[in-house]
C-alpha cells in the first residue's frame, strides 16, 4: 500500500511563506557595496583577527616578549577592544542609546565565538579556549564602556 501525502510538509510552507520577508543583501550590489564601505575598517581588522586566529604559532614571529604569561589573553583583550572600537567610530552617529550599542557589540562577540570554534575545527594545533572567550568579552566591554565616558565630550563638542 502506497501512502501519498495531500499536504506539504510544514517545512516547506514555512519556508515558502517567508521567502519573500528575507532581504537579500548579496543580491542588491549597491546596497553591499555601501555597506562595505561604511564598515571598511571594521572588516579589515575582522579579517586581520581571523588571520592571527587561525595561523600557526610558527608563522607568528617570535620575540622575547611572547614568553610573558598569557600573553595571548592579552592579546585577545586589545584586538577586540581595537575591533569594537573601531565599529564604535565607524557607528559614533547611531550609536544614540546603549541599548544600541550593545546590539551592536553582539557582532564581535559571536565573530570571537565563532573563531573559537573554528580554531579547534580548522586548525590542527589550535584549540578552543573558554579563557579566550572571556578576554575577548573583555576587550568588547572596555570599549563599550571607554565610548559611555567618552561619548557625554563627545556630544559637547559635535554641536558647537
Amino acid at each position: 500500500m502506497v501512502y501519498v501525502y495531500k499536504f506539504r510538509p510544514f517545512v516547506e510552507i514555512a519556508i515558502s511563506k517567508n521567502m519573500n520577508k528575507i532581504p537579500f543583501y548579496l543580491l542588491n550590489l549597491a546596497q553591499t557595496e555601501k555597506m562595505i564601505r561604511k564598515n571598511i575598517f571594521s572588516i579589515s581588522v575582522s579579517l586581520i583577527i581571523l588571520y592571527l586566529s587561525l595561523s600557526t604559532p610558527q608563522t607568528l614571529v617570535k620575540i622575547g616578549f611572547f614568553n610573558i604569561p598569557y600573553f595571548d589573553k592579552l592579546a585577545h583583550f586589545g584586538l577586540y577592544f581595537v575591533l569594537m572600537a573601531v565599529i564604535i567610530i565607524e557607528h559614533r552617529n547611531s550609536c544614540i542609546n546603549t541599548r544600541k550599542l550593545l546590539l551592536i557589540a553582539l557582532v564581535p562577540f559571536f565573530l570571537g565565538i565563532g573563531i573559537e570554534f573554528m580554531q579547534t575545527a580548522l586548525t590542527s594545533n589550535r584549540k578552543k579556549e573558554f579563557l579566550d572567550m572571556i578576554a575577548d568579552s573583555a576587550g568588547i566591554t572596555a570599549a563599550i564602556f571607554l565610548w559611555l565616558f567618552i561619548k557625554p565630550y563627545y556630544r559637547k563638542e559635535s554641536l558647537k
